[in-house]
């Protein structure tokens, strides 16, 4: 720990590029893995410039889409090019249970504010032992200003092409799009994932999903749901909601977001197993999740600190746009990561199915999907 301060002391400036998969620079210091976009700037902006002008690291950003595939070919291959990942839950569990990641001393974590301990300081669920949560993002869905001439509000009204017409955008991802099909269908934020956990259950909310499968276009990237909202091509789409700041705060765009049946979870910071810049790595996570970089990060993107002493140092005006925030938390549902990566496997096949345009509600109701 001495020789690191010594380091942030001493040390001034530090290169940071941008690189793709495959282009990682063989000599960086310090490579960060993210989902790009807006949570790739906030990060450049509350992270890596201030880490790179504190120790004179060389850092180098990647971005990803998710998944493990691409860790598990580094660690399998022992050639680990990767130092941290910022990853989705689901996912983190599925690759440390697959041994895939470093294990974290919890105790070597930063104290909150006051002193308070790391692990009485991060709020419940934030921590793994393969990984370190940051900020809490939600699902939501939004749409313009100027679509409709009453406005949607409920979760129940996304599916809803009658009352509220027009093309729905999706993430091409069962996870939170069968949660809200139960939901949709009545089944309370409660009891979601118990349903969801028989067949009767997976076919019912495939059922729903079935009633607007017409009027669905896809999304894969995060960028994508924005764009297709100002296009004109749906007129609702499911959104990562810190995707939706920049084009309504930055570039005033009355794109306006429903809050109900928000799914939340936790991103986490995970090392790959083998990393290159271990002792770099572990200190980084440190750092980026310490009380004060996580209320500078929410400055930046309106993700939920997954510190409880970070929440008072963030902006007011940031507030009300947070899935932390008490309105917004409204019937609102914990995404079972758990559950996913117990299922994922089993209900991914079904849900290509689904997302063929050869399917037909016809189909759905015989039972074949």
């Amino acid at each position: 720990m001495a020789g690191w301060i010594g380091r942030l002391l001493g040390i001034l400036g530090g290169v940071l590029i941008t690189a793709s998969p495959g282009q990682v620079s063989a000599h960086s210091d310090l490579t960060l893995v993210n989902f790009g976009g807006s949570a790739a700037r906030a990060q450049m902006l509350s992270l890596l410039q201030p880490w790179g002008r504190i120790t004179g690291d060389y850092v180098t950003m990647v971005e990803y889409n998710g998944g493990i595939e691409e860790i598990r070919r580094q660690v399998e291959s022992a050639n680990v090019t990767w130092d941290v990942i910022d990853m989705e839950y689901s996912d983190l569990i599925q690759a440390c249970e697959a041994g895939l990641l470093e294990e974290f001393d919890m105790n070597r974590l930063p104290a909150g504010s006051e002193e308070v301990s790391a692990l009485d300081d991060f709020r419940p669920g934030a921590l793994h032992e393969c990984g370190v949560g940051n900020l809490i993002w939600s699902t939501v869905y939004a749409y313009n200003g100027d679509t409709f001439d009453s406005a949607p509000t409920t979760i129940a009204d996304f599916f809803d092409v009658d009352a509220f017409p027009g093309k729905r955008g999706i993430r091409r991802d069962p996870r939170g799009i069968l949660e809200w099909a139960l939901m949709a269908d009545g089944v309370p934020a409660s009891d979601v994932y118990s349903v969801l956990g028989t067949p009767e259950g997976v076919a019912r909310a495939f059922g729903k999903m079935a009633e607007i499968h017409s009027s669905i276009v896809w999304w894969e990237r995060g960028p994508q749901p924005a764009r297709l909202l100002g296009s004109g091509e749906v007129s609702m789409s499911m959104a990562w909601n810190g995707r939706l700041y920049r084009p309504v705060v930055e570039e005033g765009r009355d794109i306006r977001i429903v809050w109900d049946g928000q799914i939340w979870e936790y991103d986490l910071f995970a090392i790959p197993k083998g990393a290159r810049n271990l002792d770099n790595a572990i200190e980084f996570v440190r750092y980026a999740t310490s009380t004060h970089k996580l209320a500078e990060w929410v400055s930046y993107i309106p993700y939920g600190p997954a510190r409880r002493s970070s929440a008072s140092l963030v902006p007011p005006e940031m507030d009300a746009m947070l899935p932390t925030n008490e309105a917004n938390l409204a019937n609102a549902l914990r995404f079972d990561s758990q559950w996913w990566a117990q299922n994922m496997d089993r209900i991914r096949p079904r849900f290509e199915a689904f997302t063929s345009p050869s399917f037909g509600t016809e189909g759905a109701q015989a039972g074949r999907f």
